[in-house]
C-alpha cells in the first residue's frame, strides 16, 4: 500500500521548515500511553512525514511537555528529526503552579524567558524552533517581548518567533519590533473569521504561513449528535456528499478545504488515533474544485456569496 507524506513548507523568507501536518500534543495527557507507547506514536508519525510537534507549557495542565519529554529520554534519536514549537503567556490557575493567584495572561521579559527554559527542562532538549505568544496581552509592552525574544535567540534557546491567536493589528505590532514567522490561529468550516477578518490576508502580504488549529472545529464535524446546530447539520451534510463523492474520509475533505487557502496554511492534528493522523496527512494532496470548497463555505454561512 503506497503511504502519503506530508510535504514540507518554509514558513516565512528566514523561517523554520515545517511539515503541513503538524502533531499537536495538547490532549497528550489523556490519551494514556505508556512512554514506549508515545515513542511508537511519534515514530509512526513521522514515517507519514509529520516532523512537526506542537506545545504549550499549560497543555495538559502543565504536563504535556514532560510526557514528551518522557518519551525523547527513551528514544533520543528523535530529538534530531522533530522541529519543537511551544507557547508561552498564560498562568493558569493549578496544583502544578500554586503560586498563581488568578489565570491572567504574562507576556513579561521574564515570565517569556523562564517559560522558555522550563519548556527545554520538560521536553529534555536544547532549542525550541518555534516559540508562540499563546494569547494578546492587554498589557503587552512590544519593546519587552522583543527583548525576550532577542535574549532567548542570542543564547540559542530559540530559533524563530510568532504569536497564537493575535488580530492584524496585534500582530503589526508585535512584528514592528521582531520578526514573527506565524500566527497560529483557529480555522475551520464552523469558524471562518480569519478568512475575513483581516488575519489570513496578512498571512499572505508578509509572505508567512499561518498555522490552523481546530481545523476540524474540535471534532465536532467528526461528531454524530442529532441535536447539532442548523450549521453544523448543514456542513455535515455537504461534506458527507463530497466525500462520498471522491471516496474520502470525511475529515480528510474538511482539512483539504482549510490547506486549500492561497496562504498555504499547515494544520494541526490533535489526534492520538495514528489513522487520524494519516488522514489528515491525506489531506495534502487533495485539491478541491472551486465549486466543491464554495458548496462547504456556503453551507457554512447559511447563504450564497454575495
Amino acid at each position: 500500500m503506497n503511504t502519503t507524506i506530508a510535504p514540507r513548507i518554509s514558513m516565512a523568507a528566514d523561517g523554520p521548515e515545517f511539515s503541513r501536518i503538524v502533531l499537536g500534543l495538547w490532549r497528550l495527557a489523556s490519551w494514556q500511553m505508556t512512554p514506549q507507547e508515545r515513542v511508537r506514536f511519534l515514530e509512526q508519525a513521522l514515517e507519514l512525514g509529520v516532523t512537526t510537534l506542537d506545545q504549550a507549557d499549560i497543555y495538559g495542565d502543565y504536563q504535556s511537555e514532560t510526557l514528551l519529554g518522557e518519551a525523547l529520554r527513551i528514544a533520543p534519536g528523535l530529538r534530531q528529526r522533530f522541529q519543537f514549537v511551544s507557547k508561552c503567556g498564560i498562568r493558569l490557575v493549578s496544583p502544578h503552579r500554586p503560586a498563581h493567584g488568578i489565570q491572567h495572561y504574562d507576556t513579561s521579559r521574564e515570565h517569556i524567558i523562564a517559560s522558555a527554559e522550563q519548556s527545554l527542562r520538560a521536553m529534555q532538549i536544547e532549542t525550541l524552533d518555534l516559540l508562540l505568544i499563546h494569547r494578546p496581552d492587554p498589557l503587552m509592552e512590544a519593546d519587552e517581548i522583543a527583548a525576550a525574544f532577542t535574549q532567548l535567540r542570542e543564547s540559542g534557546k530559540v530559533r524563530h518567533f510568532g504569536v497564537s491567536n493575535f488580530m492584524p493589528s496585534q500582530f503589526a505590532l508585535l512584528a514592528s519590533r521582531v520578526p514573527l514567522v506565524t500566527n497560529q490561529v483557529e480555522l475551520s468550516l464552523l469558524r471562518m473569521q480569519a478568512l475575513t477578518d483581516g488575519t489570513l490576508d496578512q498571512c499572505q502580504r508578509e509572505r508567512i504561513v499561518p498555522m490552523i488549529w481546530s481545523a476540524l472545529a474540535g471534532g465536532r464535524l467528526l461528531a454524530t449528535e442529532s441535536d447539532a446546530s442548523p450549521q453544523l447539520q448543514r456542513v455535515r451534510q455537504v461534506l458527507q456528499q463530497i466525500a462520498a463523492e471522491r471516496c474520502l474520509p470525511v475529515s480528510t475533505v474538511a482539512l483539504a478545504w482549510v490547506l486549500q487557502h492561497p496562504s498555504r496554511p499547515v494544520v494541526l492534528t490533535g489526534s492520538g488515533r495514528l489513522a487520524a493522523v494519516r488522514e489528515a496527512v491525506q489531506a495534502c494532496t487533495q485539491i478541491l474544485s472551486r465549486e466543491h470548497w464554495f458548496r462547504l463555505w456556503t453551507a457554512s454561512a447559511g447563504r450564497p456569496v454575495d
